[in-house]
């Protein structure tokens, strides 16, 4: 680990992140519980604020405990993963829905989807800042891989016709014990072991969120090769999907322009990566400032364009 935590040992770091992480997701899961195992619209704005101004306030101590390309990487990193979340939780409802999940039982598979995702990238990470450091032409290949990604997203912007033909495939891939809708993941049937409509929604959640990691793992590694950071960013931007799942239906709508910036962030990331290797790095606070400009404009854009056809008394989508 470089001098992201120049103060404090190494050890001592990854045990206080963790840690936190506990005690947040904990207390999130008690806090925002909901009376039937959802959330209000109202009560997800606030929990996703919250999380927000948490992921800010850990920028803020990476600030004060160390220099400020640390603190400048970690908000670069985590923008782009939270950005990058919106589409993906678009997926989740879609698995959701496919699965026919009930509101009263979708925050507990959420929660199980994020825990797994908080394992699973973490393995991602610390393989793919190993093969970076070990292996310096495989920028090129996942500098590749942002690129060719950012040219699908393009292609598809205006549409979620990719998302849709991933949670079929998952849907046939998955066998669900017949007539199974209890509250259990997996049922006996035939004298062997299936999912349940549950167990088989969560292994979607969890096979989804691996595809993701092929892209946004790759997209943060472009940022920083410090795994603190990049673990942090990602654990960050994770634990507020719960709450931001709550909102995706109507955010999806509004934020008609989202895949388009998400598309031209990919490739900025992308292109970045190659010119890391044949000129140098491009400095922290420049990155993030391009990152941020360009996910403002596509926000910006959507919201503009959700208020005009607002006012002609269009439907909004």
């Amino acid at each position: 680990m470089t001098e992201a935590i120049a103060s404090f040992s190494p050890d001592i770091a990854w045990i206080g992140l963790i840690a936190a992480i506990t005690v947040l997701l904990a207390l999130d899961l008690l806090v925002f519980k909901g009376e039937r195992g959802d959330m209000s619209v109202r009560t997800a704005a606030f929990a996703s604020v919250g999380w927000v101004v948490i992921s800010l306030g850990f920028g803020l101590v990476l600030l004060l405990s160390s220099d400020g390309a640390s603190a400048e990487s970690f908000l670069a990193g985590y923008l782009v993963e939270k950005s990058l979340s919106l589409d993906n939780v678009f997926v989740f409802l879609l698995v959701l829905n496919a699965f026919n999940i009930p509101s009263a039982a979708r925050h507990r598979l959420l929660t199980w989807g994020i825990l797994a995702a908080l394992i699973l990238r973490g393995g991602f990470i610390a393989i793919g800042a190993a093969a970076l450091n070990a292996f310096s032409w495989i920028n090129f290949l996942f500098a590749a891989l942002l690129i060719w990604t950012a040219w699908k997203m393009w292609q598809g912007r205006h549409d979620h016709e990719a998302e849709e033909r991933i949670v079929r495939w998952l849907r046939s891939k998955l066998p669900i014990a017949e007539g199974s809708g209890g509250s259990r993941l997996f049922e006996r049937s035939g004298g062997r072991i299936v999912a349940s409509a549950s167990g088989a929604a969560l292994l979607a959640i969890i096979a989804a969120d691996l595809l993701f990691a092929i892209d946004s793992v790759p997209a943060i590694l472009a940022i920083t090769s410090d795994v603190y950071i990049v673990f942090a960013a990602n654990a960050f931007a994770l634990m507020g999907l719960r709450p931001l799942f709550f909102l995706v239906a109507e955010l999806v709508n509004r934020l008609y322009y989202l895949k388009a910036a998400l598309a031209v962030l990919l490739a900025f990331i992308g292109l970045k990566m190659v010119a890391a290797q044949i000129i140098g790095k491009i400095a922290p606070e420049v990155s993030l400032g391009v990152i941020a400009l360009i996910l403002i404009v596509g926000f910006v854009a959507s919201l503009l364009r959700s208020r005009r056809l607002e006012r002609r008394g269009q439907v909004v989508g």
